[in-house]
């Protein structure tokens, strides 16, 4: 069963319950930052809370900062993102060790980036451990994706995982990110790319249109960009499916499990 939830910021999430929900009695959710409204679809369950503000940066900052107190145990960015190093291709994942943005650097907690990639290292998948790049506007050209690479070392860009990683860092939270490489660093994004979402994070198929008339945005891009897209998800959903509840986030007892 799925029960409506207001959110802190009076956004409503899905949250389920029942028999799948029970796996910890009583445990906050983790939560689950996304930038497309498929994103946060996709990573919805038991255990956890999806919160997302259509690739808006600073809308994602003000619903995060809506949530007085945080209301959860732990904070994963979660979704796809362009690759800046040269070797990945699109559904390629990337375990992050940290966040780079605005010349600092956020860590991820290791002990859940490490049962993260121990859930996730599957034939078939391939997955690493590196840097993300947390921006505010899209990064669309082959030149900004290199030099990006070149000043951080990143493995991939998002506009999500540097908001997610300051809210955690304020609320004294573990973080974690999975980031799922959709456009290669040797591909450059059409223009109007950065203005095809709708606030919801639903793609703006008239904006689409417009770009297409416009001249903006061409037929042989826009399939390029679907079918990297499609080998990005198809990645996303079997790494949504292999994590599990909770986004396979330890509890803490199993943390200190392992620990002793």
């Amino acid at each position: 069963m799925i029960l409506p939830e207001p959110a802190p910021s009076g956004r409503v999430v899905a949250v389920r319950s029942g028999p799948a929900a029970a796996f910890l009695p009583h445990a906050l959710p983790v939560l689950a930052v996304t930038g497309l409204a498929k994103e946060g679809r996709l990573a919805a369950g038991p255990g956890v809370a999806a919160i997302g503000a259509g690739g808006n940066p600073q809308r994602l900052r003000n619903l995060l900062a809506g949530r007085t107190q945080p209301g959860c145990r732990a904070v994963v960015s979660i979704g796809i993102a362009g690759g800046l190093d040269p070797d990945l291709l699109p559904g390629d994942v990337v375990i992050a060790s940290g966040v780079q943005a605005d010349g600092r650097r956020y860590d991820a907690d290791a002990t859940v980036a490490e049962a993260l990639l121990a859930r996730l290292s599957r034939p078939g998948l391939k997955v690493l451990s590196g840097d993300l790049a947390g921006v505010d506007a899209a990064v669309l050209s082959l030149d900004g994706k290199a030099d990006l690479w070149a000043r951080t070392g990143a493995a991939a860009v998002d506009m999500e995982s540097h908001v997610a990683a300051a809210f955690a860092e304020r609320h004294g939270l573990p973080f974690a990110a999975i980031r799922v490489v959709c456009d290669p660093a040797h591909r450059a994004l059409p223009a109007f790319a950065a203005q095809a979402l709708k606030p919801n994070g639903e793609p703006d198929i008239l904006a689409v249109l417009a770009a297409l008339a416009r001249g903006s945005a061409k037929v042989g891009g826009l399939v390029r960009l679907a079918r990297d897209s499609k080998a990005a998800f198809g990645s996303l959903a079997r790494c949504r499916a292999l994590l599990g509840p909770g986004l396979g986030v330890p509890a803490v007892q199993e943390a200190l499990r392992e620990v002793a």
